[in-house]
């Protein structure tokens, strides 16, 4: 294994007027090199937020990390001042943001954008950073790129800009990136050639992937692993296949439960009741326990820690055999 990233108990608040948000409750995943992580999770479980820790460009305040360690090469990103913060961020670890059209500056061309940091951040002259931002244009299949490097975000379409956003990331060579929702708001055939490219890249370089989405039919294309997500902490984690043959823990199986099927035609889909809990005012015991068709007592009085069920998987739930079982 070459292992690129390890996040151990990672703990973040959000102090706010309103009172102390636990975001973040005791995250703990790796990614090694040429592998695919997917972050699932509905909006507000931590995704992103954990990302953003990674990168060290969460908002202090309200942010703050309490407890933990972030290790790239197994250096301790949350010991390091923020002068080595910054050459790990882009150099070391990149990220693709949610929206491309807010990510990106209206106001600079897209090669200008692209070519900043090759100049400040590997001392380019402007002639090679242009010459550069066009490779990386052409990297990610924009056509004419020679000519568009010239253009702004708004002439460019959504997938576009998601393609352009890619090239930014991988300008200065990261071994690890971190991809937020990057087929969010596309259609489904401008996701499939996103997600291709990210694959194709990955598989030439052999970097890390941290796919973060709430998209089931994306993981099961691309992932190798998956963590899924609930109100700040890490509920499951197993390879992907054995995680849609038998999910080990509720929140997971009732994600894939409210999934469309071909042999459920003209069926109702199943959906999970409740909305998930308030992080100013999280439920004791499982924090799944109010929306958990299988809740027992139990579950609402001792938080299940995550353990191992069977080799290779890990579940935060007090009956997760029974789960896998069930399946």
């Amino acid at each position: 294994m070459d292992r690129l990233l390890e996040i151990d108990d990672l703990r973040v608040e959000f102090r706010t007027p309103d009172g102390v948000a636990t975001v973040l409750n005791g995250v703990s995943y790796h990614v090694d090199a040429g592998e695919t992580l997917a972050v699932l999770g509905e909006s507000g479980s931590g995704k992103s937020v954990t990302a953003q820790a990674v990168l060290g460009i969460l908002d202090t305040p309200p942010a703050v990390v309490t407890g933990g360690s972030i290790r790239f090469r197994g250096e301790d990103l949350l010991s390091v001042g923020a002068r080595r913060r910054r050459e790990v961020r882009g150099g070391g670890i990149a990220m693709i943001f949610q929206d491309a059209l807010s990510a990106l500056n209206p106001v600079f061309t897209v090669g200008f954008q692209i070519e900043e940091q090759l100049r400040l951040r590997k001392g380019m002259s402007r002639r090679a950073a242009r010459a550069r931002a066009v490779e990386l244009l052409d990297l990610v299949h924009i056509p004419n790129a020679a000519s568009r490097v010239r253009e702004y975000p708004h002439q460019f379409s959504g997938g576009m800009r998601q393609r352009a956003m890619i090239a930014m990331a991988l300008a200065l060579d990261p071994e690890l990136l971190i991809a937020d929702e990057p087929t969010t708001a596309l259609d489904v055939t401008v996701q499939a050639q996103i997600m291709d490219l990210l694959a194709e890249i990955q598989a030439e370089r052999r970097m890390g992937l941290v796919l973060i989405t709430h998209d089931l039919g994306v993981v099961a294309e691309v992932a190798d692993r998956i963590a899924v997500m609930y109100a700040g902490r890490i509920v499951e984690q197993s390879d992907v296949h054995t995680l849609f043959q038998s999910p080990a823990h509720p929140y997971t199986a009732a994600l894939m439960n409210s999934l469309p099927r071909l042999d459920q035609k003209g069926q109702s889909l199943e959906t999970i009741r409740g909305l998930p809990p308030s992080l100013l005012n999280i439920p004791g015991g499982c924090p799944f326990h109010p929306r958990c068709k299988r809740a027992e007592r139990v579950c609402s009085t001792d938080r299940p820690p995550l353990l191992e069920p069977a080799p290779g998987r890990y579940s935060a739930c007090h009956f997760a055999a029974e789960v896998m079982h069930n399946a």
